[in-house]
């Protein structure tokens, strides 16, 4: 019965692709025959894909999508056969890469190594379920089948590192080795000995004949009893059972052909003349998942409605955080860098929420994300990634994706490029991750350009679904997080390391807007927009017009992409059709050309001298934006 199984599976995915003329034959042919026997070993529900204690399975190779949709299908979640035969196709639930509008996927895992690290982020964020609910409530596993090319990606060691560090025991790496990848043998690229790499991690390792159904059964029910991450390295044949395809790396990424797929039906004993053909009794075995997630689930709710008020309360607030019980600190006429006080902010929402949590990529003194008397990782809200970013990221998006944490991660904003790969994954997502950056400018001073951000604030602008705060002082901070809390997508904080004097209040509209009026002439013959430092250098900018007799209006911009949201009715209210504009950002800006005349900002990298030099040199001080603002109203 395994074998049919795994040959239904095989034949599925080869007339997935197929039909569709395009996708990944060769890993999910090689990882059918683990597949049905994982399936038996997997305790999840596909009429509840949302219940807590499920166990995870992370498809980190995610163009071996495939082999997640038929599994799904069997399995019995909300996929249809119609559904596998529309693979790749605009809309469908089967698109080329697992995405989790699918019910099913657990998360999207694009670039090679992502869903490794997610797998990471699952078993670390069950640990700390585990330690608010008690181990009768969280005792699931997380399982994560990668391929050579996911360990390839230092994503991959980062976060396994991590995983032997904390002994994670719930996690289960089922290693798909082929030996293949698209230019053909790893051999070109790669000769390490990967079961000596993740012992030095911390990980028991195993290896099995990936197509044997014993060992295969026998190393997963080894996994039910380590007291230490598992690896469990399986040797595979890309496109098993595909005939002459069988071991090629042609077969990574393109269809195998009507004749190949026949013949290989054939071999099997598949008619093949059928194309999307499922037998009653593989059907039913695969099934059998539905009574069984049905059981587990129930027998959990039970354990659930036997909770301890106090626990019940917990899993609700966990469940259903309440934004409106969280107090937050008070900035008033407060000269602050935005990095502390939104480290005041970050412990406020700490304390409120018990499902808000996070850290930084060791830079928690610097970023000032220590949550403060909460601990530290499993037992506490600190989580310690070392310097891990790229990882630290991937690991972030798993908790968002768990189901009852709020994770925020943070680093310096230089260093947001190492993350890049994540954040984007998160907003595709629409993850509620937060994503603290700080040191957001040429005001890092004396570091210099290395560590000086130029065009990371215009890049984040320019992804969809993400939205990036840059706040101007400590009350504008507050109000950003209002705004950010209630948004269905990830948001990033970028902070000034230098102290910023406190704005006045609003005079026309506010940060959930992403801009608003915060100075307004009565005849203005000038609008100048910035955000975070900069906002304080416009305001002395303008002393300087308004003693020249020139009208000024000042825009503060704490968010772009708010911004780009706003009617036009609002945008020609704080940017006066009757004025220039000018915006000023200590970075390259160029996405302000959208709404401003002119702009002032960076067209090279900054340079190592004390801050209030480099702003100097570089034009950012009032007097040359007031004379740039004069020339652009003569």
């Amino acid at each position: 019965m395994y074998k049919k199984q795994a040959d239904t599976i095989r034949f599925l995915c080869a007339d997935m692709v197929q039909k569709a003329n395009s996708g990944h034959p060769g890993a999910p042919m090689g990882l059918a025959d683990i597949i049905a026997v994982l399936s038996t070993h997997l305790n999840h529900n596909p009429k509840n894909p949302s219940w807590l204690n499920r166990d995870r399975l992370i498809f980190s190779g995610g163009h071996a999508s495939s082999l997640v949709y038929s599994f799904l299908y069997l399995s019995g979640y909300d996929i249809s056969l119609d559904d596998l035969k529309a693979f790749r196709q605009l809309h469908s639930k089967t698109p080329g890469h697992p995405e989790i509008e699918t019910a099913g996927v657990e998360i999207a895992t694009g670039p090679l190594g992502q869903g490794v690290a997610n797998a990471v982020g699952f078993a670390m964020a069950a640990k700390s379920a585990e330690n608010l609910l008690g181990s009768d409530i969280i005792n699931h596993k997380v399982y994560c089948l990668c391929g050579d090319g996911d360990l390839q990606e230092g994503i991959s060691y980062e976060a396994c590192a991590l995983a032997g560090k904390h002994n994670l025991d719930n996690l289960v790496i089922i290693y798909d080795s082929n030996e293949i990848t698209i230019e053909g043998d790893t051999a070109i690229a790669w000769s390490e000995d990967v079961k000596v790499r993740f012992e030095a991690a911390g990980f028991a390792v195993a290896k099995i004949d990936g197509h044997c159904y014993d060992e295969i059964e026998f190393a997963l029910n080894e996994a039910k009893n380590k007291t230490k991450p598992y690896l469990i390295i399986a040797k595979t044949k890309i496109a098993k059972g595909a005939g002459e395809l069988e071991g090629s790396h042609h077969a990574h990424g393109a269809p195998l052909g009507a004749e190949i797929i026949a013949k290989a039906k054939e071999a099997a004993g598949f008619d093949p003349n059928l194309s999307f053909f499922v037998d009653d009794d593989v059907k039913f075995w695969f099934n059998l998942a539905l009574e069984r997630g049905d059981l587990a689930n129930a027998l959990w709710d039970k354990k659930v409605s036997e909770l301890s008020q106090d626990k019940k309360e917990l899993l609700n607030s966990l469940l259903n955080p309440d934004f409106s019980k969280i107090e937050f600190p008070v900035f008033n006429a407060q000269k602050i860098a935005t990095r502390d006080s939104n480290g005041k902010i970050l412990n406020a929402i700490a304390a409120a929420l018990p499902g808000f949590i996070g850290g930084s990529a060791d830079l928690a003194p610097s970023n000032k994300t220590e949550l403060k008397g909460f601990g530290d990782y499993p037992n506490g809200k600190n989580l310690h990634f070392g310097i891990r970013e790229h990882a630290m990221a991937a690991i972030c998006n798993a908790y968002a994706r768990y189901g009852i944490f709020i994770p925020f991660s943070a680093t310096f904003f230089i260093f947001s490029d190492y993350l890049k790969a994540g954040a984007r994954l998160a907003a595709l997502m629409r993850l509620k991750h937060y994503f603290i950056w700080t040191h957001d400018s040429i005001g890092v001073g004396e570091d210099g350009p290395t560590h000086e951000p130029i065009e990371q604030l215009s890049t984040f602008r320019a992804m969809p679904n993400f939205y990036t705060f840059r706040p101007a002082d400590g009350v504008e901070n507050v109000e950003c997080w209002k705004v950010a809390l209630r948004l269905n997508a990830p948001c990033a904080f970028v902070c000034s390391r230098q102290g910023l004097n406190p704005l006045d209040e609003p005079k026309f509209g506010s940060v959930a807007n992403g801009a608003y009026l915060i100075q307004e002439s009565q005849n203005p013959q000038i609008t100048l927009v910035a955000s975070g430092s900069e906002v304080g250098l416009c305001l002395e900018a303008s002393k300087l017009l308004e003693n020249s007799g020139i009208g000024v209006n000042v825009v503060s911009a704490p968010c772009f992409e708010l911004l780009c949201e706003q009617d036009g009715d609002y945008i020609k209210r704080i940017f006066s059709p009757n004025t220039k504009i000018l915006a000023v950002e200590a970075a390259s800006a160029l996405e302000w050309y959208k709404f401003a005349d002119n702009v002032l900002g960076m067209s090279s990298f900054g340079a190592s001298a004390p801050a209030d030099e480099l702003f100097k040199y570089f034009g950012f001080s009032a007097t040359n934006v007031a004379n740039i603002a004069k020339d652009m109203i003569k």
